[in-house]
């Protein structure tokens, strides 16, 4: 929440505070706090979030939780890529051929996962404050939050494909379900949603102006919070909806009907053509077209294949079978080659491999779906066993 006082350990990954509301009922607040990184997702941030997050949806006294950022630019600009390029590389220089011994990739997307589903089953009320910049595992956390505001200036996508992923961390479940196949245009694309385009495309609730925070901190301490968990939910909704304004209408919603028929093709290179295609020159538009001539061709195919199987996949069998993929992708994929090309060397040019999409065949990409665990060892096999998210209840 703003200005507020942060305790002592200000310089900690995640701020938590406990806010006592005019009843006596707790707001728990938890505040990602690496600005100059855009509030990069890291493995210990990722297991601070987790922990406190538990912690809170047992103690009776919390009413509900606000999930934000530190600074006014992004809620979280994605995952801290630095760390997971460093265990790619020593990866690589082992020699090894098990994907497993990624040990730093396995834990980060293990716990980064979990940590998503279990805000997306989390019991009491979530507030995400998306203000700014949100992308790729800034999504994954705030996806699931019961309430998800966005400002004027938010911005949201998943653009993986410019670094040779793919839209993970529930991604391609999210995406499958946006109206009208947007979602493959989303994650072939990487096309930024504005705040209207985001509650459009089922990524967030509602729109708030950046300037009503304030008022909405003090009307939160204000309201009269229960024990009662849906009640609590009802009773967010109701402060919400007392500075919500009307969301703007975006260019994903302008391009509405060429992009529906570009991506409603079966086959991905028809998709592909079909939006290098797409009438319009407006920076948007273009912009798009030219990010995914860049990308990987590897990730469109990846992405394609993914939304295709997410269709009849649980949320929690989505999480695991990306659990699988990005492994093989921090393996085997360009996911190195692109964080080398856009952060490290920053020349802006990445080697994909497969070069083209021609080569990002159905039989190149299967190996990336095949588990190196036997069956019952896959290590979020857990996931889901006793709550179904909100969007499957």
């Amino acid at each position: 929440m703003s200005d507020v006082t942060l305790p002592p350990s200000a310089e900690a990954p995640v701020l938590f505070e406990e806010r006592v509301a005019g009843n006596g009922k707790r707001i728990g607040v938890a505040t990602l706090n690496a600005p100059k990184t855009l509030n990069g997702l890291s493995l210990d941030m990722a297991r601070l979030l987790d922990e406190r997050l538990r912690a809170w949806a047992g103690d009776e006294a919390v009413a509900l939780v606000v999930l934000q950022g530190a600074g006014e630019k992004a809620f979280c600009a994605g995952g801290d890529l630095h760390s997971l390029y460093r265990s790619m590389r020593d990866y690589e220089a082992s020699g090894s051929g098990d994907v497993r011994n990624n040990a730093y990739a396995s834990d980060f997307f293990s716990v980064e996962y979990c940590l998503d589903y279990l805000i997306h089953t989390y019991p009491k009320p979530i507030l995400c404050w998306g203000h700014g910049i949100v992308m790729g595992g800034g999504i994954g956390l705030m996806a699931g939050a019961s309430h998800r505001v966005v400002t004027e200036r938010s911005r949201l996508a998943f653009p993986e494909i410019t670094i040779g992923l793919y839209p993970d961390v529930g991604g391609s479940f999210l995406l499958h379900r946006v109206a009208e196949k947007a979602g493959i245009f989303l994650a072939l694309t990487g096309a930024p949603l504005n705040s209207g385009d985001a509650i459009h495309a089922g990524l967030a609730d509602v729109q708030l102006p950046a300037a009503s925070r304030d008022h909405l901190d003090a009307a939160l301490l204000l309201a009269a919070w229960s024990d009662d968990n849906q009640r609590n939910a009802h009773l967010l909704t109701e402060v919400l909806g007392r500075f919500a304004v009307p969301p703007t209408s975006g260019p994903l919603q302008d391009h509405r009907a060429a992009i529906a028929s570009a991506c409603a093709h079966g086959d991905l290179g028809m998709v592909v053509a079909a939006i290098q295609a797409m009438p319009g020159d407006d920076l948007w538009l273009v912009t798009a077209r030219q990010t995914l001539d860049a990308g990987a061709p590897g990730s469109a195919r990846l992405a394609f294949e993914l939304q295709q199987r997410a269709s009849h996949l649980s949320l929690a069998d989505t999480f695991r079978l990306e659990y699988v993929v990005s492994l093989r992708c921090a393996a085997h994929g360009d996911f190195a080659e692109g964080i080398r090309a856009l952060l490290i060397d920053k020349d802006r040019t990445p080697r994909w491999r497969p070069a083209t999409l021609a080569d990002a065949t159905p039989t190149w990409v299967a190996p990336f779906f095949i588990a190196p665990w036997n069956a019952g060892e896959h290590p979020l096999r857990d996931l889901g066993n006793d709550t179904a998210p909100r969007n499957e209840r």
